[in-house]
C-alpha cells in the first residue's frame, strides 16, 4: 500500500495557485485511475484505489498548508505504511516552473507544510516530489506569490509538470523510486 499525499490549501479561494500543485497532481492521478477523492477522513479528503495492482490512498489535507503535518500524521498512524510508501507531493519556490525533483528523503527546506509533517511524524526518510513554481513574475512577498495563480504563459509548462509528475508516481510504484528519480528528474 501507498499513501499519496499532494499538499495544498483547502476551499476555491485557493484553487489552481502555486501552493496547490500537489492537490493538482492528486487530481490527475484520481482522474487516470477513477478513483474518488471524496471521502473526509483524518483531516483529508482521501480516496482509495489501484495503481498498478497497488493500493493506494490519495490524500489531500484540508488543514491548510503550514498545519499538514496532522493529517499526515493520521493517516500514517491508521495505516501503518512504512515511510517509503509515503510520498508527499508539493509546490517548490526554488525550482523554475515545470521542473520536477524527486528525493527519497531530506529535509524540508523552505517549505512550511513539508517542515510541519516532519516536525509531527518524527521522520524525514520518505520520497518527496517538488514541482517548481519560481516564474518569471515572482514577487518579494513569498505568501502572496504562493498564493497567486500561474501566468497564462506558465499553464502549459503547469500542465505539463502535473502530468510529469503523476507518470513519476506511478513508475515509482510499478518499478520502485530509484527508476522514477532516474527518468524524471531534472
Amino acid at each position: 500500500m501507498y499513501i499519496i499525499v499532494g499538499l495544498g490549501n483547502p476551499g476555491s479561494k485557493y484553487e489552481g495557485t502555486r501552493h496547490n500543485i500537489g492537490f493538482l497532481t492528486v487530481d490527475e492521478l484520481s482522474r487516470r485511475h477513477q478513483i474518488k477523492v471524496n471521502k473526509l477522513k483524518f483531516k483529508a479528503s482521501i480516496g482509495e484505489g489501484r495503481i498498478g495492482g497497488e493500493k493506494i490512498i490519495l490524500v489531500k489535507p484540508q488543514t491548510y498548508m503550514n498545519l499538514s503535518g496532522q493529517s499526515v500524521r493520521e493517516v500514517m498512524d491508521f495505516y501503518k505504511v512504512s515511510h517509503d510508501k509515503l510520498f508527499v507531493i508539493y509546490d517548490d519556490i526554488d525550482l523554475q516552473v515545470g521542473q520536477l525533483r524527486i528525493r527519497k528523503q531530506g529535509s524540508s527546506g523552505t517549505h512550511n507544510g513539508m517542515r510541519n509533517i516532519i516536525y509531527l511524524c518524527g521522520y524525514d526518510d520518505f520520497p518527496r516530489f517538488r514541482i517548481g513554481i519560481s516564474g518569471e513574475h515572482r514577487r518579494a512577498n513569498l505568501a502572496d506569490y504562493v498564493t497567486s495563480n500561474f501566468s497564462k504563459d506558465e499553464i502549459p509548462a503547469v500542465a505539463e509538470s502535473i502530468e510529469r509528475c503523476a507518470d513519476a508516481i506511478e513508475t515509482a510504484i510499478r518499478e520502485k523510486i530509484d527508476a522514477a528519480m532516474n527518468r524524471f528528474n531534472g
